[in-house]
């Protein structure tokens, strides 16, 4: 005698179809009333399944779902409209900050000019672009004080061009011609740029800097050369210093 379990089989999926719909129709029915201004086109299920873990990965924060093993790169917003990604970023750029000792830091720019934190790397195309910027923005008005630390670990060249900028007798001077190509034949060495270069390694390690260059700005961790985000930064201290400068 043979049995068939195909009706049965074919229920079930029917039952579990109908679950399915009704939990969609409900989740949709809730992401209505609790984002009123949210206007959309389209409502179904997402690829991702099971708990949704956060990670920090280069000052980013991302999402991981391990059970259907999606990465995602996401804002997450609360029903208040909150960005909830944007704080976790914060945060973890305020507990970076606690390790970073503004004193060991090369300095360039002027005492009195907004600062900012700056992780770099000689050999970095990026890093030389921003280094165009800040000359660009200083011509126009608009220094900072950047503490930079050397980020050597990257490129086989950047330890060496770090020391030699930091045994010149001008530290800003050589900087400034590094970043803008010109390194002599002869890269300066001492023992005292040595071990700022490897100071400077450890304090990468222990912040977590994957890539440069990286900025703290206004104790926000900015990843990547973002001239948005520093037009924006230095607009808003140009506004600070006109408000306080004004006559009462």
């Amino acid at each position: 005698m043979t049995i068939s379990f195909a009706p049965a089989l074919a229920q079930d999926a029917k039952e579990n179809d109908k679950v399915i719909a009704a939990a969609a129709a409900q989740a949709e029915a809730e992401l209505h009333q609790t984002f009123t201004n949210l206007q959309f086109d389209e409502f179904g299920p997402s690829p991702i399944v099971g708990p949704i873990y956060q990670a920090v990965a280069g000052g980013r924060i991302i999402y991981y779902a391990p059970k259907s093993e999606h990465l995602l790169f996401a804002a997450v917003y609360d029903k208040n409209g909150i960005n909830l990604t944007a704080l976790a970023q914060e945060q973890s750029a305020q507990r970076k900050l606690k390790v970073v000792d503004p004193a060991k830091a090369l300095a360039i720019g002027p005492a009195n000019a907004p600062t900012v934190i700056e992780f770099t790397d000689p050999d970095c195309p990026y890093c030389q672009a921003l280094e165009r910027f800040w000359a660009a923005k200083a011509a126009e008005g608009k220094p900072v004080r950047r503490l930079v630390y050397f980020v050597s670990g990257i490129h086989p060249t950047a330890a060496a061009k770090a020391e030699h900028i930091l045994c010149s007798p001008d530290r800003e001077a050589a900087f400034k011609a590094t970043y803008a190509g010109q390194v002599p034949a002869q890269l300066r060495a001492c023992a005292e740029g040595r071990a700022k270069v490897e100071a400077d390694a450890t304090l990468v390690s222990k912040v977590g800097i994957t890539g440069t260059p990286t900025l703290i700005v206004d104790g926000k961790l900015v990843s990547g050369f973002q001239q948005a985000e520093l037009e924006a930064f230095l607009d808003r201290q140009g506004q600070q210093k006109a408000a306080t400068s004004a006559p009462r």
